[in-house]
């Protein structure tokens, strides 16, 4: 893939979190240029922050010549102070291809050899150990970027097969040279928002699959419980108006075109109106969508983004704070809500389908209640995981600590804004996987009736996996098996909306 600085489009970056590509950047022109301004301003007597001076609070403190190199050097392993769990692999990648990206476009001062040294590091598969806790997200995500640089250095680790090694070793196996620091060039690789914009981008692609099974699992479920089709005509939506809301009840018409299931109950039902997490799927679905397309634009535009500091415009370098990783946050904090209600209205639907006075199917989905619980649990599991993201959701931006003895004095807290949601993800994909096999139980007790050809299509899938339960059997494989389905966008709805063109 030719890596186009400020030009990298979602479907690229989710290609570049896969791996198994290669990236090149083919034009160094504006890459070399900053680099010399930089090199002039180190041989020079001015005082230039990052270049010739401390960092945050000890800005005003000149450094010699001879002692530039260490400085840079000092930065990173002063820096690299992260604890926790790793980040995973595929955010690893996000972090070393946006950071080669956004060096590249030329505003950072530092030489080709950091940028190709990013990108060797990706095309040979080498994995920093990145600690994914230690960041507030602003003076950029300097811890975890520190740790990516240091093994780039030699001195850090590395991730091999999920097991930490030293990273001198691994960048001598891969044949990569471990890289040396000039002027700026510390400063310039952890300034910047590439963690936590990785993070969140990862979530980001992430959840397009989560919420293509949920629009499936919701089809199922509403023909399982007999709902009306209804509340899906185009008309409703369109008087409304949300692009999110008309797009999405235009899939749930898809889906249930065609149910024999359906069409059983059209005469006959003395029911009105359905719960509303049967009616009120489009309106709750779009807004979901809508809040993770806007999401997408902002993210994008993060991983083309120049965020480090001081940044080099023709001949002078100028002092801001793009570091200052505000637009991910609120970005994350909406996507957590979104990802949070997609769990919490699968969560009702499975309420509802084991509840009897309302889907009018057996109690808690079992032929022999009392004797069996069917569903029963399953359910609390599903009630346990939808309120643990209630929390999760809160937002992460209204928070902030001062840091670096107050000169940076408000932060984002994007980092953990965009970590947080990796767990709500996994929550969802459970609850999301209960519903599944709640809503197929269901269709089962409807039998000989059919649901629609695409519900069918995947109620066969899921079969494959997971058998249905007559009688009380050991439930919790099965979730995981489920699970693993939806992780992996196996029983999405087809024809399903993609959060970004």
């Amino acid at each position: 893939m030719n890596l186009d600085p400020g030009h990298l489009t979602l479907a690229q970056l989710a290609d570049i979190a896969a791996g198994g590509i290669t990236l090149e950047l083919y034009d160094w022109a504006a890459v070399d240029a900053s680099a010399a301004l930089v090199a002039a301003a180190a041989a020079g007597d001015a005082p230039v922050y990052g270049v010739n001076t401390g960092f945050g609070k000890l800005a005003s403190t000149r450094i010699a010549k001879d002692q530039l190199a260490a400085l840079q050097l000092n930065l990173i392993r002063s820096h690299a102070v992260g604890v926790g769990a790793p980040m995973s692999p595929p955010v690893v990648r996000l972090m070393l291809a946006t950071k080669a990206g956004s060096l590249a476009r030329g505003f950072s001062g530092v030489r080709r050899v950091v940028v190709q040294s990013l990108l060797d590091a990706f095309n040979a598969g080498f994995i920093p150990y990145v600690p994914a806790q230690g960041s507030v997200g602003a003076s950029g995500d300097l811890a975890p970027l520190a740790h990516l640089t240091l093994a780039l250095m030699g001195e850090g680790e590395a991730l091999v097969d999920g097991q930490r090694v030293p990273a001198c070793a691994e960048l001598a196996r891969l044949g990569l040279a471990p890289l040396t620091l000039a002027a700026k060039e510390g400063l310039a690789l952890i300034n910047g928002t590439q963690a936590s914009t990785a993070l969140a981008l990862h979530a980001l692609i992430r959840f397009e699959g989560l919420f293509a099974t949920a629009l499936a699992s919701g089809a199922m479920t509403l023909d399982a419980a007999r709902g009306s089709d209804g509340p899906f005509d185009a008309r409703i939506h369109a008087v409304r108006g949300q692009p999110g809301q008309i797009e999405v009840a235009g899939i749930y018409r898809a889906l249930a075109a065609g149910s024999a299931i359906r069409a059983s109950h059209r005469e006959g039902d003395e029911r009105v109106q359905d719960p509303y997490c049967l009616r009120c799927q489009p309106q709750v679905m779009g807004a979901a969508l809508d809040q993770a397309r806007h999401a997408a634009q902002v993210l994008v535009r993060e991983a083309n983004a120049v965020t480090d500091n001081p940044l080099v415009f023709d001949d002078v370098m100028i002092s801001g704070g793009n570091f200052h990783a505000e637009p991910v946050a609120f970005a994350a904090d909406n996507l957590a809500l979104a990802i949070a209600e997609v769990g919490a209205i699968a969560e009702r639907r499975i309420a509802m389908l084991i509840d009897p006075g309302i889907s009018r199917l057996p109690p808690f989905l079992t032929a022999d209640a009392g004797l069996h619980s069917g569903f029963m649990i399953a359910h609390v599991t599903a009630a346990a995981l939808a309120s643990e993201n209630k929390s999760l959701a809160h937002p992460a931006s209204v928070d902030s600590l001062p840091t670096s003895a107050n000169q940076e004095d408000h932060v984002s807290m994007a980092t953990f804004g965009a970590r947080r949601l990796h767990a709500m993800l996994d929550n969802t994909a459970h609850i999301v996987a209960i519903e599944l096999l709640a809503a197929a139980q269901g269709i089962d007790f409807l039998r000989p009736l059919t649901s629609s050809p695409a519900v069918e299509a995947l109620h066969a899938h899921l079969r494959q996996h997971c058998a249905s339960m007559p009688a009380d059997h050991y439930l919790a494989p099965d979730i995981e098996r489920a699970a693993a389905l939806v992780q992996a966008g196996a029983l999405a709805a087809p024809g399903a909306p993609r959060f970004a063109g």
